[in-house]
């Protein structure tokens, strides 16, 4: 058990104040100009020259929330202003990601391709698009590769001679910059502001630093999708029964959701679902999207025992299963590795009969790193030095493991002791509803602006219950120094009992339950001393 400092509301105020200290508090008229995006101009005139000359025009998209917000705004845009534009997400399973040779017999025909989230990558199937004299515009966020697609215009703010501030910003944040450079150009009256409720959506989903511009941007969308009049917004406050969102509302409930159409069959449900134009049309489309999420979970969670039944004694984990579903291996890496506090593979077997799977580093070490130095066993290879996407034959699997182990240990990886994320030990007589107002004075949290955890010590467990359908979740009552809290424990295996004295990390919620407001923890870990 680490110890914290000692925490106040006045030194907390400080923490999340400094997070503050490069950038400051933005607004959107703090936004740069489109124009600093490198080819954002130049794409611009090539879509105007494509609407006056009446060419085909076709989106490609990505299967994850970033990519689905992408094609949703620049559909409606193009829907507003009144030219037609033609879109396919690709299917995770049949087409692979993003602009790829598999797409390519789809898009003949068409004189311009427009890529969102996707696309600085696609050296091959770019080449294919400029054989058959189809002009392509690729904009994208993501790291760049050693050769560029071979494109008319490249957008991409990570480009060494681009000139926007930020490099950490999203698909959508560039599909919205394209479509407010292309508003001002053709002089529309379209309001353009009115998407941000749906590229906040993104932002939070996609796990951008929630700093500068994007936390304007947020804050700008929050505010709008919280009276919002967009079908599907008023479908998903009807059913999570609130009339008011926050920043958690969307990465831990409407994010999920908007993924797991990508991930167990197709993307283009929740397209069609933010698309909607009523309110009726968007409830049937969430039940659908629910319905995937809900297989989703059950899958995961069959996918994650068996995974842990295979950990075995490594610094980094490969694990494997013949039939495990692609959709949800990234997200079994990410439980696994929390879990064993390792980085983590995990791979299936496809239809070719390649191991295919996804992985997510733990701590301090660059999983792109340790796994690039292996690119002679690998068939495909791409990723940050957070998440990965790896694909190679099962005879190489071996080899694999032991090279990653090799490069892990040159790399000297401090294994970690505490939790970066906990910010100091609070006592209980300083939880109260004025520590939580403070707290949301710095929301939304999410990457590089984490909602703040705490742990408490020496704190008597009064009361332990299940609840939940299949008693999966703990409710507990505490007592620290004559106060008393409630927490929560979301899915847990831990075996407790009343009167145990215990050291808990958590974060402070204020639960809205029957027209009353209470303070609950929502419980990280909880560990029983030692008598």
């Amino acid at each position: 058990m680490h110890n914290y400092p000692k925490i106040t509301p006045n030194s907390l105020e400080k923490i999340l104040h400094s997070r503050f200290d490069k950038d400051g508090f933005l607004s959107l008229k703090d936004l740069p100009h489109p124009t600093l995006l490198k080819d954002l101009q130049k794409a611009t005139d090539r879509i105007i020259l494509a609407i006056e000359k009446k060419e085909k025009i076709i989106l490609i998209g990505d299967y994850d929330v970033d990519g689905v917000v992408s094609t949703t705004i620049m559909k409606l845009f193009f829907d507003a202003i009144g030219v037609k534009l033609d879109w396919i997400i690709p299917n995770r399973f049949r087409d692979g990601y993003g602009l790829s040779p598999t797409l390519i017999p789809k898009i003949k025909g068409y004189d311009l391709v427009i890529t969102v989230d996707n696309g600085i990558s696609a050296v091959g199937a770019s080449k294919m698009c400029a054989e058959m004299g189809i002009d392509l515009i690729i904009t994208d966020h993501h790291l760049l590769p050693p050769i560029l697609p071979t494109a008319y215009a490249i957008v991409d703010q990570k480009q060494e001679s681009c000139n926007f501030p930020y490099s950490e910003i999203c698909g959508a944040q560039i599909a919205w910059y394209l479509i407010a450079l292309l508003k001002n150009n053709l002089g529309s009256k379209v309001d353009i502001k009115a998407y941000l409720e749906l590229v906040a959506i993104a932002i939070i989903a996609d796990m951008m630093p929630l700093l500068h511009i994007n936390r304007a941007m947020v804050l700008s969308g929050m505010a709008l999708l919280n009276t919002s009049t967009r079908p599907c917004i008023q479908a998903f406050k009807e059913h999570l029964k609130k009339e008011t969102f926050v920043g958690d509302d969307i990465g831990f409930q409407l994010a999920p959701i908007l993924n797991s159409a990508g991930r167990m069959e197709d993307a283009s449900f929740s397209v069609e679902f933010l698309m909607s134009t009523t309110t009726y049309q968007a409830t049937i489309a969430l039940e659908k999207l629910i319905e995937f999420n809900t297989h989703r979970k059950d899958i995961e969670q069959q996918i994650t025992k068996e995974a842990l039944n295979q950990v075995y004694d490594g610094d980094v984990l490969v694990l494997y299963g013949n039939n495990w579903h692609e959709g949800v291996l990234g997200i079994v890496a990410a439980r696994v590795s929390q879990y064993c506090s390792k980085p983590t593979i995990i791979l299936t077997k496809n239809s070719v009969g390649e191991l295919k799977g996804s992985g997510r580093s733990f701590g301090s070490c660059n999983l792109f790193d340790i796994t690039n130095s292996c690119r002679d066993l690998l068939l495909k290879f791409g990723g940050h030095h957070a998440a990965i996407g790896v694909s190679l034959l099962e005879e190489n699997l071996e080899s694999f493991k032991k090279e990653l182990e090799s490069n892990y240990a040159k790399n000297s990886y401090s294994k970690l002791e505490y939790d970066p994320q906990v910010v100091g030990e609070l006592s209980f007589r300083d939880i109260s509803f004025d520590l939580t107002a403070l707290m949301k004075k710095y929301e939304p949290y999410g990457q590089e602006n984490q909602r703040p955890k705490f742990v408490s010590t020496s704190v008597t467990l009064m009361q332990v219950d299940t609840m939940g359908k299949n008693s999966e979740h703990l409710r507990f009552a505490f007592l620290q120094e004559g106060i008393l809290l409630t927490g929560v424990k979301f899915k847990s295996e831990n075996l407790l009992h009343t009167g145990e004295s215990v050291y808990i990390s958590y974060t402070i919620n204020e639960n809205y339950f029957r027209g009353e407001t209470t303070l609950q923890l929502l419980i990280d870990s909880i560990q029983v001393y030692n008598n």
